[in-house]
């Protein structure tokens, strides 16, 4: 539900996505509005994930358009889930953050002595002084979902796209990462994230948007986390999936 006290800043407009044949997101309209704090719920196969996707341009609407107010894709921060980032490659957790320098100072800038302080203040606020030099691969999840907020933080963005954030993490990572969410929702920051935890959303989350494989329901917690609501959320996303189950033994 758009908040007509503050200007909308992303509108997604009847955009829907297939991907082989099989239709993931269908006739999702909705709009988020400058500053808000949105939490994106629903069954797994919903199209949550592929909603972030599109909104960040990773992936192209078959139907329909995204539009932007105020804003391009430069000033949106994105963050996939954990479990889509290779971890192997060498790297350690200071170069790791510095990387939400690049788009202010450039890729081959050197960083000055303010930047280097810029960066060792963000790694306190997640808690992770002492692991400048530690390679990520070495780390836990939750150490390194704290290593990406801690570069999201640099990038200074207008928007955060945020994939799922307290996944595979402890509780006191989740307390520091959900702190920090709402110092950027208090800063005037747009937040929308993928959740499944919701007590966190009741908890946290002024608005909320059910998806299954279309928007079910959209607006305050207590009234889009209802059992009728849901369950008619996992029907609508069985229904799909037993569909293209079906297509997919008629095809073979």
């Amino acid at each position: 539900m758009l908040d007509k006290s503050h200007p909308k800043i992303i509108t997604v407009d009847n955009v829907s996505f297939s991907y082989a044949q099989h239709k993931v997101l269908k006739d999702i309209t909705h709009s988020f509005a400058k500053g808000s704090l949105t939490a994106i719920i629903g069954p797994n196969g919903g199209g949550k994930s592929t909603l972030l996707k599109l909104i960040m341009g990773i992936l192209t609407p078959t139907q329909g358009n995204i539009h932007f107010s105020s804003i391009n894709r430069n000033h949106i921060t994105y963050l996939p889930q954990l479990t889509e980032i290779d971890r192997q490659f060498p790297i350690n957790v200071k170069d790791i953050v510095a990387m939400g320098l690049w788009q202010q100072n450039g890729v081959f800038h050197s960083f000055s002595k303010n930047d280097h302080c810029k960066i060792e203040e963000v790694l306190a606020q997640v808690g992770l002084v002492g692991f400048e030099n530690r390679h990520v691969g070495a780390l836990s999840g939750g150490q390194f979902q704290r290593v990406l907020f801690a570069r999201a933080m640099l990038q200074n963005a207008d928007v955060f796209l945020l994939d799922e954030p307290f996944a595979a993490v402890d509780t006191a990572t989740s307390e520091i990462l959900m702190r920090l969410i709402r110092d950027w929702f208090a800063a005037g920051k747009t937040i929308i994230a993928v959740l499944h935890d919701y007590d966190i959303v009741k908890d946290f989350f002024p608005e909320t948007v059910l998806i299954g494989r279309s928007i079910i329901a959209s607006g305050k917690p207590n009234d889009v986390l209802t059992t009728d609501i849901l369950l008619k959320a996992h029907q609508m996303v069985e229904n799909a999936l037993d569909h293209e189950r079906i297509e997919s033994n008629t095809d073979a």
